[in-house]
């Protein structure tokens, strides 16, 4: 099946931001669009998917957040310097063990996430880059993702602004992109959806993408 979901009176590219490990709509988002640019210079919200994402543990939603130095309150995204002051990573990284070591794939994927982590990458974007790259890869979505800066002139007719449309904040109903389609889950009776792409790639591994598709809301 096609990546290519855009009905042709809409336009084929979109604008958003990186995001740490993204939840399944961001997945989505990019599969309703042709060409999609990841915007670094935009500017930098904190408590959003940017710096922290959602897995389904033993009894619960947990949040994993990856803590940044000082900023100023205008700083652009691509100026965010993550802060290993704190031991976050193992953190992280032991959460995901807990929650996905006995999940049907994680064994095939973890050791890629885990040389990501090793490399204590300074900057976010950065980081959240080379995890997205390996989500999509796993995923088997292929599309043309550039950066794009936000100083750079677009055609705002033709490319949708989507930066920080795909938040943590808002209700479950208001999703633009993304509707759950229900897939096995390692914890718990009641699907929950919308969880980091994580939960569906150790859960599902080569079937991520159908799930994805099948998750596309309908414009």
């Amino acid at each position: 099946m096609s990546d290519f979901l855009v009905k042709e009176d809409q336009s084929t590219e979109v604008r958003i931001e990186l995001q740490y490990l993204p939840c399944l709509e961001y997945f989505t988002c990019i599969l309703q669009y042709d060409r999609v640019y990841i915007d670094v210079e935009e500017r930098y919200v904190k408590q959003t998917y940017r710096n922290r994402c959602n897995v389904l543990t033993t009894n619960k939603i947990d949040t994993l957040t990856i803590p940044v130095k000082g900023y100023e309150a205008a700083s652009s995204t691509k100026d965010i310097l993550i802060d290993y002051n704190q031991d976050w990573t193992r953190r992280h990284l032991g959460c995901l063990q807990s929650a996905y070591g006995k999940s049907p794939f994680y064994e095939y994927y973890a050791h890629e996430f885990k040389r990501v982590y090793e490399k204590k990458l300074a900057y976010l974007v950065d980081l959240n880059y080379e995890l997205l790259t390996i989500c999509l890869r796993l995923s088997g979505i292929k599309k043309d993702i550039q950066y794009n800066l936000s100083g750079v002139k677009m055609d705002e007719n033709a490319v949708v602004n989507a930066i920080s449309l795909i938040n943590n904040r808002k209700q479950p109903d208001l999703h633009k992109y993304y509707s759950p389609a229900p897939y096995y889950q390692t914890f718990g009776n009641d699907f929950v959806g919308n969880l980091s792409i994580v939960d569906l790639l150790f859960n599902m591994g080569p079937e991520a993408k159908s799930v994805l598709l099948r998750s596309c809301k309908s414009q």
